[in-house]
């Protein structure tokens, strides 16, 4: 490692006449820097020694940290510090990533993943991961945010990773470790808003433009004056993380909040410098997005006018099953809880997709009919839907324990890219509220007035805990030892043979939606039939969402079953559910055509035809 090398400062600032850096540490310097015609201030200098601490000072006014800080090692008010990404050491050479199909993929939190709550700690807890199925981890943003606990998405340095969860070399430490084990690294990202605290873009330049509003204030200026400037600025924040940290693939957040009317969109903007990248890395490189737009020109290639996303969340699909699977959904969730709608969102996707919806008050949606499940990311769970709850309540706490298996089930059959979250796997009961950790006494008092009010507008019985409370953060922490106990190791095991089971088997791993066939049992299950492009193999899948027992027949008279699945048996049950099941009659593991496929209460069964 070379003690002192070259580093070049740049920063954007269109609109100011000069820019001072200011070092600070290990020597303190005030250095004029050199004007561009593009709106950036440049020096170069020569021995740059490692840990090298500066602030940048717009017109000589003022100290800011800078705006493309790689790393705050005192928090979102501190000097930020040079990092020389080329010192570390990777070992993935001959990682080339994984075709996104294939992903069994597994969001956590990296506070609250692990008792230490930082990324390197992640580490030790790969090889479970990799012995339940999981290829693919999501971590939620790390990008630096104020104070030491946060959700992530108040972050207000988009290219650095947060001081607490240990900085540069606790991401790429992580991310090595998991393509040694043969996992994908994707990473949430945020581009429609930044934090309220230690936000000082506005410092710099234009960050924001007052055409138009997000639920967190002005938006970000993506085709307002000055605009270049920051669409590079947050563009090449993609490159930064693929480049620079190896990850395998990102999640936008909120796509349907970044505002931009210019010819070539914001996005597709972005997917043509990923593409570009892509052939440079010569491995892929995905971008999945969250939008409540139900539109397939998210996913679409810019050639046929969309944006170029990989994939997308399908929030509908969660919907559709939640509200089947907890009676009390539609509290929340009125414009669901038809079995069609589940079925729908199996052959489909979008559920909505121009019909009139209540919570909208108006039209909404397009179609998504064959458009290949492999752009689709479905889950019974996520950080939103939990942390959205006052309690932070997981469906572990609100359903059976015959609902849950029903839950993951209905999700990992499914024909697209299933996606857990943390301690789901297990039936984790611990908690997973909002948190943050705001120094700023008004914002402080805001978030706990406005949490309040949030969740009065949508008829919770209950207030929010404190979000700021450092015990409510710690409680949230998975509590990994119930992995190996009761119920929980239970659920371990029938997610395990779920997983083994979508992947041991072509035709629930193929994503080709044309030769997937649903049925509906009235308003209590549905039978998903799935074949081959010949028609020659034969897999029945059956969901039953209600209390008493159904039938289906099985068709394609000659034909022989065999049962791969029934979350009946006595493996799969738990002590709340034994006495129950005994009711039911035991099926042979083989059965003839003219035998019924039967689908236990809360129930899921599996049939071959061989």
């Amino acid at each position: 490692m070379k003690n002192n090398q070259s580093y070049t400062f740049r920063v954007w600032a269109p609109l100011k006449q000069a820019m001072i850096l200011h070092l600070i540490q290990p020597e303190e310097k005030k250095l004029a820097m050199n004007r561009e015609s593009d709106g950036y201030f440049s020096l170069t200098i020569e021995n740059v020694p490692v840990g090298t601490r500066y602030f940048y000072m717009p017109d000589g006014e003022k100290d800011f940290p800078d705006p493309m800080s790689h790393y705050q090692p005192e928090g979102v008010h501190g000097a930020s510090q040079v990092v020389f990404h080329h010192e570390f050491t990777w070992t993935d050479a001959d990682w080339c990533g994984l075709p996104f199909e294939q992903l069994v993929m597994y969001e956590l939190h990296p506070g609250t993943f692990t008792p230490e709550g930082n990324l390197e700690a992640i580490i030790a807890y790969l090889d479970d991961l990799v012995t339940l199925g999981v290829n693919a981890i999501e971590l939620m943003p790390v990008a630096q945010f104020p104070g030491n606990r946060n959700w992530g998405y108040d972050g207000v340095y988009p290219y650095a990773v947060h001081n607490s969860y240990g900085g540069p070399d606790g991401l790429k430490m992580l991310v090595d470790a998991c393509h040694s084990k043969g996992i994908a690294v994707f990473l949430d990202i945020i581009y429609n808003h930044l934090g309220p605290e230690g936000n000082y873009l506005a410092a710099f330049g234009p960050y924001f433009s007052g055409k138009y509003h997000t639920p967190w204030g002005d938006a970000l200026n993506f085709d307002d004056a000055w605009c270049d400037g920051v669409r590079d600025y947050f563009a090449n924040n993609m490159l930064h993380w693929f480049t620079h940290y190896h990850i395998d693939g990102l999640r936008a957040d909120a796509v349907h909040e970044v505002y931009d009317r210019g010819a070539v969109p914001f996005w597709e903007y972005c997917y043509h410098k990923v593409q570009e990248l892509q052939q440079q890395a010569g491995r892929p490189l995905y971008l999945v997005a969250e939008s409540d737009l139900n539109s397939p020109h998210v996913i679409k290639h810019p050639e046929a006018g969309g944006w170029g996303f990989t994939a997308q969340w399908l929030d509908d699909f969660h919907h559709a099953l939640y509200v089947l699977v907890d009676k009390k959904g539609i509290e929340h969730y009125g414009d669901f809880g038809r079995m069609q709608q589940l079925v729908k969102a199996f052959k489909e996707g979008f559920v909505h997709s121009g019909e009139y919806v209540q919570f909208r008050k108006r039209r909404h949606g397009a179609s998504s009919a064959g458009i290949h499940g492999n752009r689709f990311v479905v889950f019974s769970q996520n950080h939103d839907i939990v942390g959205n709850r006052p309690t932070g309540e997981r469906l572990s706490v609100l359903t059976s324990f015959a609902q849950l298996k029903l839950a993951a089930a209905a999700v990992l059959l499914s024909p697209y890219v299933p996606m857990l979250f943390m301690g789901e796997e297990y039936a984790a009961e611990t908690p997973f509220c909002f948190f943050a950790d705001y120094s700023e006494q008004q914002l402080r008092d805001s978030l706990i007035e406005g949490r309040k009010k949030e969740f009065a507008a949508f008829n919770w019985e209950v207030d929010p805990p404190d979000a700021l409370s450092e015990q409510v953060y710690h409680n949230c922490k998975l509590q990994w030892q119930q992995r190996n106990t009761g119920r929980h190791q239970v659920m371990l095991r029938w997610y395990t043979q779920l997983i083994v089971l979508r992947k041991k088997q072509a035709l629930l791993s193929n994503l080709n939606k044309n030769n997937i066939y649903i049925t509906a049992i009235g308003e209590d299950g549905c039978v998903v039939h799935r074949q081959d492009d010949r028609g020659t193999q034969h897999l029945f899948c059956g969901f039953n969402f209600s209390e008493k027992s159904l039938s289906y027949p099985l068709p394609l008279a000659g034909k022989t079953w065999q049962k791969l699945l029934d979350s009946t048996e006595q493996q799969w049950q738990v002590e709340e559910e034994r006495a129950f099941v005994q009711e039911m009659p035991q099926r042979p593991i083989l059965i003839t055509d003219t035998d019924e496929m039967v689908l236990p209460p809360y129930g899921v069964v599996v049939y071959l035809a061989v």
